[in-house]
């Protein structure tokens, strides 16, 4: 399947791929979207004199700023060291698909055609500047494309590559999946809202299917359904936060659910590793699936129903920033992480002609790339991160 479990995880973003509407805060929305303050408070400052100002734009929801940023955090630690459990200890990409399908209910108020359209003006010209840089290594290094560099354009299907390249193009298996979410979106909301607990939950049977039913193709179309699949539940899961259809359930079924889908998607994972050579969970979708419904589902109910936003936060001015960066340049450092972990390689290499580096530094050490390619992200988050400000009709800033 084409995905980051191919490589040496992230990130949704949904995309975190990608992260791009403001999400509100609890202060005010029964779902946790905050709502404009009453003119003439202290909080908009307003007058008496002045008794309409203009109405402050939502604050943004830290709790979810947060979990995007850990999830990124999440995936370049696993690329960079490969441990099997990180899956485990943190979902990722459970958590990136839920959080975009939480803001495309919320975007979905609006036409649907100007929502669409508008996420992937957002997505797609990040991704295309990435891609030159790509296409043009892979082309000077002895690739031969054809006609399914289309892919390069719009990536619905797994854009063609070959060896080399492959630790920097195996991660658009999220792009992918993240646009075929979106296109899906409208109807799947429109089928959510028919029934919600039960579609909901029906959400999770493709992944059955596929598992247990009808193998699918071994091809871009079969990799495109197995990831839909795998992830269908928590996208829908958004839609449920958003709808407020997790703060009415029953606190003991969501829990009993919840612990349940963990368990199970542990314990298959467990038990098959015979079939892959690891417990891994991006090795294994249905444990992936049933894994993540279960530890995201728990997540998005706690944010619901304790009304946690983590304002605290902002109170941690360099770890507020952080949050903030990671999120306004998630596709940015989404696409470039791996690129930056691969350079990292020939840079120690060169380390080593130092002999004070050669003494002082830990040059074989993994942790010590792990910091040199964060360095490296960091660069190109502020070469290559104004292309999100461009695609969001932004003013183009190195730095967020």
């Amino acid at each position: 399947m084409g995905s980051h479990r191919r490589g040496a995880p992230l990130p949704a973003v949904d995309p975190a791929v990608p992260a791009v509407p403001a999400v509100g805060s609890r202060s005010a929305g029964r779902n946790g979207w905050a709502q404009p303050p009453a003119p003439g408070t202290a909080e908009t400052g307003g007058t008496e004199a002045d008794p309409s100002p203009p109405p402050k734009p939502p604050a943004r929801d830290r709790y979810f700023d947060t979990l995007r940023a850990v999830a990124l955090i999440r995936v370049v630690t696993y690329h960079t060291f490969g441990w099997a459990w990180a899956g485990m200890v943190f979902p990722s990409m459970g958590i990136m698909f839920a959080l975009a399908g939480t803001l495309m209910a919320k975007s979905l108020e609006r036409p649907a055609l100007k929502v669409i359209k508008s996420r992937m003006r957002r997505l797609l010209p990040p991704f295309w500047f990435w891609g030159l840089f790509v296409v043009l290594a892979m082309l000077i290094h002895g690739w031969m494309p054809g006609w399914q560099i289309v892919y390069w354009v719009v990536p619905l299907g797994d854009p063609p590559g070959n060896a080399w390249g492959m630790q920097a193009w195996e991660i658009l298996w999220y792009l992918r999946t993240y646009l075929w979410f979106v296109l899906l979106s409208p109807l799947l909301l429109r089928v959510f809202r028919l029934a919600p607990v039960a579609v909901l939950f029906l959400s999770l049977a493709p992944i059955l299917v596929l598992h247990f039913l009808w193998e699918p193709p071994d091809n871009r179309f079969g990799s495109a359904l197995t990831d839909l699949a795998t992830f269908l539940f928590c996208w829908i899961l958004g839609f449920a936060h958003r709808d407020g259809v997790l703060q009415r359930m029953k606190p003991a079924l969501v829990v009993v659910l919840s612990v349940g889908a963990v368990v199970y998607g542990g314990w298959y994972a467990f038990t098959h590793q015979q079939e892959t050579g690891s417990y891994d969970l991006d090795d294994i979708p249905l444990a992936q699936a049933f894994w993540s419904a279960g530890y995201v589902m728990l997540l998005m109910w706690a944010k619901a129903c304790f009304r946690i936003d983590f304002a605290w936060l902002t109170r941690f001015r360099r770890t507020d920033r952080i949050v903030t960066i990671f999120n306004a340049r998630a596709v940015t450092l989404y696409l470039w992480h791996e690129i930056a972990l691969v350079l990292a390689v020939p840079l120690i290499d060169q380390f080593w002609n130092v002999p004070a580096f050669e003494k002082w530094l830990p040059l074989e050490s993994q942790w010590f790339m792990f910091g040199i390619g964060w360095i490296l992200i960091a660069v190109f988050i502020v070469l290559c991160g104004w292309v999100e400000d461009v695609a969001a009709k932004k003013k183009p800033r190195l730095v967020p």
